[in-house]
């Protein structure tokens, strides 16, 4: 498991981001991706379960599923590609790895700002509707699982955002985030759970962000 590195600002880079001894940056992106995949499928499947019991028979429930996941592929992909160019730059420059803690705090403000948006109930309105096409095609599934997983990336932007500075590493983080979409996509009265979690996300990005200025 990646290790970690002091920097200056007192805090910890994840390696993650990083090449290890001997490796190059494509293999540690596909590194990257997968063991970002597989948390995905931990975290993602739970409430996913419901539109693919809508599905009358498996084979086209398998085929949505593997669309679905293929996009939080994707999104794990450009994850690694944003986060390995800032980690770069923050160290060959110090005056920039001083401003992550900061830069965390505002980053959680922001993360729960989106959880107390419309636009954040809308999409989770979506994603909680979402069932099998009417059309049982495989073109027609195919199409349908990687909408609901765009869907389903948007809808949880906010709490990515929360995983990827709280720590992809972080046992508590990743934990604290699963039920946090297990929650507001499967509890009753979604729009009032996603935006009490916003408030949880901005009192703590205001604690961050103050025990850093």
């Amino acid at each position: 498991m990646p290790g970690g590195m002091a920097m200056p600002g007192g805090w910890t880079m994840s390696m993650v981001w990083m090449p290890m001894s001997g490796q190059t940056w494509v293999g540690t992106g596909g590194r990257f991706v997968a063991m970002w995949l597989v948390m995905m499928v931990a975290m993602m499947l739970p409430p996913l379960l419901p539109m693919l019991a809508s599905f009358r028979r498996s084979s086209p429930a398998a085929l949505a599923g593997v669309a679905y996941f293929s996009v939080w592929a994707v999104f794990g992909a450009a994850v690694y590609t944003l986060g390995s160019a800032v980690a770069r730059t923050e160290l060959e420059w110090p005056a920039v790895a001083r401003l992550a803690p900061p830069a965390t705090g505002v980053a959680l403000l922001v993360a729960g700002a989106v959880q107390l948006s419309a636009w954040k109930a809308r999409q989770l309105a979506v994603c909680r509707a979402c069932v099998a096409p009417a059309t049982p095609a495989a073109a027609a599934t195919l199409l349908h699982g990687v909408r609901f997983g765009v869907n389903c990336s948007l809808c949880c932007l906010g709490l990515m955002v929360v995983l990827l500075v709280g720590g992809m590493m972080n046992i508590a983080v990743v934990a604290a985030v699963a039920v946090a979409v297990a929650v507001e996509r499967l509890g009753p009265r979604p729009a009032l759970l996603a935006r009490a979690i916003g408030g949880v996300v901005m009192a703590t990005g205001a604690v961050v962000l103050a025990r850093a200025l």
